[in-house]
């Protein structure tokens, strides 16, 4: 049985593509934060495939916390097939760098671009050994031309570095049969980040030139084509889905 370690996985953008790799027969690792009795309900939701979830209470700003993520994952299910790097600090406060704290900064550095680095230094050796691995980090629009965010400096900074290490890592790990991607999320907000599309059809967003809001069965989808085996020759490539709304530049 293959096994998807996913940052964040209980909530969010995160949830569906949890359900997306159980529904598949996937087994998982699933981080979260602080709320567990949200994790607690994957239990609820796949009573069946309780045996196939392992939940792990996470700060992915953390080193010692992101090793014991993979350590446990092997220790109980013994590989690692897919790592979904979801999980990503955000300062939803709209304010230039030189408001920053130091403190605001190093955690969008950590979370968002050194996380992904010691996750993968744990994980590449076992799907190494596998001669198969999927990676998949997640970025923001535009993030693959280094884009400027006006308000976002510092997560924005580490993104576009995270695009490079997807990037590089693609070209390093080829030859295990080991693909890194990032996919770039638009506008989802809300409740829209765990719903379907079928959802997001049923409600209109004029905002969003493709008419209806964005939802993470969108980005779930997404996933779980770039994880596909015949998905091999796909590698160090950035996605966007954002439904053709520009996402930064929409405030200005």
């Amino acid at each position: 049985m293959r096994h998807a370690i996913i940052t964040a996985g209980t909530k969010g953008l995160g949830k569906k593509v949890t359900e997306s790799f159980l529904n598949k027969g996937v087994s998982v690792t699933v981080t979260y934060r602080s709320d567990r009795e949200k994790a607690l309900e994957l239990y609820e939701q796949f009573p069946l495939q309780k045996d196939s979830i392992q939940l792990i209470q996470t700060d992915v700003t953390k080193k010692e916390d992101l090793e014991r993520i993979v350590q446990e994952t092997v220790e109980r299910f013994g590989r690692v097939d897919y790592l979904i790097n979801n999980a990503g600090p955000y300062i939803f406060e709209r304010k230039k760098l030189m408001d920053y704290t130091t403190e605001e900064w190093n955690a969008m550095i950590r979370g968002n671009l050194d996380a992904a680095f010691h996750l993968m230094k744990a994980t590449v050796p076992y799907m190494r050994k596998q001669q198969f691995g999927r990676i998949i980090n997640y970025g923001f629009q535009g993030a693959g031309e280094a884009s400027g965010w006006i308000y976002r400096s510092a997560f924005a900074a580490a993104k576009v570095g995270l695009v490079s290490l997807t990037k590089t890592i693609a070209y390093e790990e080829a030859e295990y049969g080991i693909t890194s991607n990032m996919i770039c999320p638009g506008k989802i907000l809300g409740e829209w980040k765990e719903a379907s599309i079928e959802d997001g059809r049923q409600s209109k967003d004029d905002e969003t030139p493709i008419g209806r809001p964005g939802t993470g069965e969108d980005i779930a989808r997404t996933v779980e084509f770039l994880c596909h085996e015949d998905s091999d020759m796909i590698t160090g490539t950035i996605y966007e889905v954002t439904g053709g709304l520009d996402v930064i530049h929409r405030h200005l």
